[in-house]
């Protein structure tokens, strides 16, 4: 057999992999064609930018999910034109790549609720979830479109596929063909490994989602960058808690205070009630946006807003994470998540003190509801871990003639239900309720159609029916012994759609509310407070509300006490980088190095100052960035977050 007579196959596979480059670039401008709104691109030639450096990301995933079909292409196997073998080729080629290439589709519509690539950790938060089948259906009718597009998209590969044929040939001199075919594979081997990696430079490591971002000034247009397979291929054993050594850690309990103690003391435990309200952005409350100088700005939570009137409220408040368990860990532990999320990696299942853990300890009945199948979303779960005494789910409430046919309970009905089931509780109690209804179908009763009719986006009425449910509730509540002497904090687990351009800024689609509210006037909840704030804040301000004087663990403050040596703070991660927020400055840390500062105000995160030399702020904000991240994952790591 002539050399030569290989390069038809050798053509071939080459094509085919080319095939893969165009599809993903056609998946690329779907993706950002359908969230434009979220991105500033920069028009045409802005996006194309970006899809020339996804080339890099785009080569990484399609050699990864590709290798065993590259393999059996190119080995000297005799039987390589044989039409069965390009059959099988043709079987293994698509199986490989279709479902992979899926989630490029599933990324166009999920993106704009989660703001990151699918990850890992998104695939660990699904295998909780209870109701996989209603969901799949419910977005399958809603977002067909987006499976007609992959249907299209997927047809079209096979049929230009299937334009490009390997013809049958004979094995002349085998050794000229084995020979030649090896060093073919070797070539192919080099030059896979060097794809995968992203170079070949001995010095770097391989390519990973941070990388992303290397190429552009504005955060988010790294996931324009990067793909869907690439993100998942890449964090499947990915484990961002490694120990550091930044600093010291005479350093970390001088600056970052992780452990904290207050000596309030209330003359009678006060019951705690706390409302995490689903997807309740910022951006949907009138009296935290009341200075904000929206134009023609809507409020779409009159009750909220009332509220407000009569409790301490922060206006400058965000999320740790970006789907609810995170929230959880955030809020109740004072634990947020960042990269890899905590509640989801094998470190979740050990001793963590939390808001729970210290009510307990002084007495309290504790107990969490949610309207959703019990074990949805990880809830059971991890408050099993932090030691929940009750939990009440779709289960406990018994009556499917207010299941909403997707998620749950309807809020209405279910805060009703938390109501009652409190006031046959012992005081003082610890009660958490996770409301449901405003999250995606954006659906409510059929009864409020007509009364609630939203805004410019779909959850916007079903702000509304949640905001009438939690009126309903402290109807309910004001009647019962319990109402006077409890403490209610209301609050979100993650923003979600976003209408406002002030809201789809990256730092503020972290932007959520933060409510303290009692009747019972001698806690002073009242005001309004500009200062930052978090969800992990809230865990250390109860812990000194109800009065508990010991030492505890928290990298959180006491919004209450407002120490002068606690700095107020916030940290999160949009997906691939931390996201540090202190005095005057904003900081973007890969876990490496800093590739980013930016002026508090600056939340759309457009002029980077970090080009100039850091001011002596600047330099202590970087150190107080890394010295907290440092801590964090050395207590979680150690499994030292059930002690001070």
């Amino acid at each position: 057999m002539n050399v030569n007579l290989r390069w038809p196959e050798y053509k071939a596979l080459l094509y085919r992999l080319l095939l893969g480059y165009f599809f993903y670039f056609i998946a690329r401008i779907l993706f950002y064609a359908f969230n434009a709104h979220l991105f500033a691109a920069g028009g045409s030639f802005g996006v194309l930018r970006l899809c020339w450096y996804g080339l890099a990301f785009d080569t990484t995933a399609l050699l990864y999910i590709n290798s065993l079909f590259i393999l059996l292409s190119i080995a000297p196997l005799k039987i390589n034109t044989q039409p069965y073998y390009q059959k099988g080729l043709a079987i293994l080629y698509f199986t490989s790549n279709l479902p992979f290439y899926a989630t490029n589709f599933i990324d166009i519509i999920y993106y704009r609720f989660s703001q990151v690539r699918t990850t890992r950790a998104t695939l660990d938060l699904l295998t909780n979830e209870e109701n996989k089948k209603a969901l799949f259906e419910h977005f399958s009718w809603t977002y067909w479109y987006v499976i007609l597009l992959f249907m299209l998209c997927s047809v079209c590969w096979i049929g230009l596929y299937r334009m490009v044929r390997v013809q049958q040939v004979k094995i002349g001199r085998r050794t000229v063909y084995f020979s030649s075919s090896l060093v073919t594979l070797v070539l192919v081997t080099v030059l896979a490994i060097g794809g995968i990696r992203g170079d070949f430079k001995h010095s770097t490591r391989p390519i990973n989602m941070v990388d992303a971002y290397k190429h552009v000034t504005i955060s988010n247009l790294g996931d324009i960058v990067l793909n869907t397979p690439f993100a998942i291929i890449r964090t499947l054993n990915s484990n961002k808690f490694k120990l550091e050594h930044w600093t010291t850690a005479a350093y970390i309990k001088s600056n970052i205070k992780p452990v904290k103690q207050y000596l309030h003391d209330p003359l009678v435990r006060p019951n705690v009630m706390v409302i995490i309200l689903e997807s309740m952005a910022r951006e949907y409350w009138g009296s935290m946006n009341r200075n904000s100088r929206i134009p023609g700005f809507k409020s779409y939570t009159p009750f909220l807003d009332s509220l407000s009137d009569n409790s301490l409220i922060f206006t400058d408040a965000y999320a740790n994470g970006r789907q609810s368990i995170h929230a959880m860990s955030s809020i109740l532990a004072g634990i947020p998540s960042f990269q890899t999320a905590f509640t989801s990696s094998p470190y979740a299942k050990q001793k963590i003190q939390s808001i729970v853990s210290i009510c307990d300890s002084l007495g309290y009945g504790t107990s969490f509801f949610h309207g959703a199948a019990d074990g949805s979303m990880g809830f059971e779960g991890f408050g099993r871990i932090l030691g929940y005494q009750h939990y009440y789910g779709r289960t406990e409430y018994n009556n499917e003639a207010d299941f909403d046919g997707i998620w749950g309970i309807w809020d209405e009905p279910f805060g009703q239900f938390v109501g009652k089931t409190l006031s046959k509780q012992k005081q003082p109690f610890l009660a958490t309720w996770f409301t449901l209804s405003s999250h995606d179908p954006f659906r409510i009763p059929a009864k409020y159609q007509t009364r609630f009719s939203g805004g410019p986006l779909p959850i916007d009425k079903c702000v509304q029916y949640s905001d009438n449910a939690l009126r309903r509730f402290f109807d309910y509540a004001k009647t019962q012994p319990w109402y006077n002497n409890t403490i209610f904090v209301i609050t979100a687990d993650h923003t979600s759609q976003t209408y406002y351009p002030e809201y789809s800024e990256q730092v503020n689609r972290f932007a959520i509310p933060i409510l303290f509210f009692s009747p019972h006037k001698a806690y002073g909840l009242q005001g309004i407070r500009t200062d930052l704030a978090s969800q992990i804040d809230i865990y250390p301000t109860l812990a000194d509300l109800i009065g508990y004087d010991k030492p505890f663990r928290s990298w959180g403050r006491s919004l209450m006490s407002s120490l002068p040596d606690e700095t107020p703070r916030v940290i999160n991660s949009p997906g691939n980088i931390y996201q540090f927020m202190e005095g005057n400055y904003i900081y973007l840390f890969d876990g490496k190095q800093f590739s980013g500062i930016f002026a508090i105000a600056d939340k759309g995160l457009q002029k980077n100052l970090l080009a100039g030399a850091p001011n002596a702020e600047m330099n202590k904000g970087m150190m107080d960035c890394k010295a907290f991240i440092q801590d964090y994952n050395d207590r979680i790591i150690n499994k030292k977050l059930g002690q001070p």
